[in-house]
């Protein structure tokens, strides 16, 4: 598996967590060492590792926990520091999303993640070069 594999594999792995609401496979996926930061949709920045495990969970807990689907991932390599920019589909509203990992022996780990609205869904995202999945 080459390195983009891995990085796009424990992506798949964050939103397989989060669409499972998987508290305790969400907590494995963020990184114990570095410094962490997550920006949900409309929430302030959230800074400390317990307060993201936190907002995870009062997301999985809330009335209405959402449906997420990740789609049309593309990973970039900075050495040690991955990141992977997609699309989230949630409610049927397409979200742009950021997640930046690093490289943790053969695992990589989250320390940041960001999503926000976008008025443009994918113009196709079945023919994205970096995602052998679709």
């Amino acid at each position: 598996m080459s390195e983009k594999q891995a990085l796009l594999f424990n992506n798949d792995a964050f939103y397989q967590a989060f669409a499972a609401h998987d508290l305790e496979a969400i907590d494995n996926i963020w990184d114990t060492d570095a410094p962490v930061a997550c920006l949900h949709p409309g929430w302030a920045p959230l800074t400390t590792r317990g307060d993201i495990i936190n907002s995870f969970a009062a997301i999985f807990d809330g009335p209405a926990p959402p449906d997420i689907t990740c789609l049309g991932a593309q990973a970039l390599l900075y050495g040690a520091v991955g990141v992977v920019i997609c699309y989230e589909v949630i409610e049927g509203n397409f979200l742009a999303a950021t997640n930046v990992f690093v490289q943790r022996g053969s695992k990589w780990m989250l320390v940041h993640h960001q999503a926000g609205p976008t008025e443009e869904p994918p113009e196709d995202i079945t023919k994205t070069p970096e995602n052998p999945i679709n």
